[in-house]
């Protein structure tokens, strides 16, 4: 299919739209310089993404500010630094002060006037505001965490997801997931049968960052390696 042939286009939020690597290194370089270990953004954010992948998986129905919080302390556990109950709050409620990248708001405007546009994120409806006042438009459906009961890459939010789009009375074929995770989206989102968009925001950076590696190979349909790329392309 053409990009243009779809109606509907669902978005990971965290690390396609907003700079989630830039929000929580912003926390953790500081806590972790406070007691005396130097360690890179890369370092901690890479030793960071297992702990909130098996937080998310243990504890499915915690709203994200407890996933954060849990996952810090894990952190911390790992690396020999404590976190106090003050420190792990910081970057609980962090979520609304993270960036979003530059050009997500103005890619999201242009799209928002040939497509729905739906959230699908591991996040709480409260944090996720705060990040909606960043994005700057209306998004059609707002599915998170907090919603569903689970995290991705849970099979039961690509469930939601197809369920909203039934719901919204897109048709079968015309719903294009978006996301730049490989583990958290492009994975499940194939094994639920949809056709995917990867915004492969680290194409200059080795490794996977806040992100796990994932955990089979999967081919997106499309690789584009920013967000205005992406509406370029599919607005024609």
């Amino acid at each position: 299919m053409d990009l243009t042939d779809f109606r509907a286009l669902s978005f990971d939020c965290y690390g396609t739209l907003i700079d989630w690597e830039a929000g929580i290194a912003a926390v953790l370089r500081p806590w972790a310089a406070a007691h005396d270990h130097a360690l890179t953004d890369e370092e901690l954010l890479t030793a960071y993404a297992q702990h909130e992948a098996q937080a998310e998986a243990d504890h499915p129905t915690d709203r994200y500010p407890q996933i954060l919080a849990r996952s810090m302390r894990s952190l911390g556990a790992q690396l020999g630094i404590p976190v106090s109950d003050e420190e792990a709050e910081v970057l609980a409620t962090s979520v609304p002060q993270w960036p979003a990248f530059d050009d997500s708001a103005e890619a999201l405007e242009r799209l928002s006037r040939r497509y729905q546009l739906i959230i699908l994120s591991n996040v709480d409806r409260t944090s996720f505001a705060g990040s909606n006042r960043r994005l700057g438009v209306t998004f059609t459906s707002i599915l998170t965490a907090e919603d569903i009961g689970s995290y991705k890459p849970s099979a039961r939010n690509f469930d939601a997801l197809r369920a909203e789009a039934d719901r919204l009375g897109i048709g079968d074929g015309r719903l294009l997931h978006v996301a730049q995770s490989l583990f958290h989206d492009h994975l499940p989102a194939k094994a639920a049968g949809l056709p995917t968009v990867w915004i492969n925001r680290r194409h200059a950076n080795p490794g996977w960052g806040a992100t796990p590696a994932p955990s089979a190979a999967v081919t997106p349909d499309w690789t584009f390696t920013s967000m205005a790329a992406f509406a370029d392309a599919a607005t024609g």
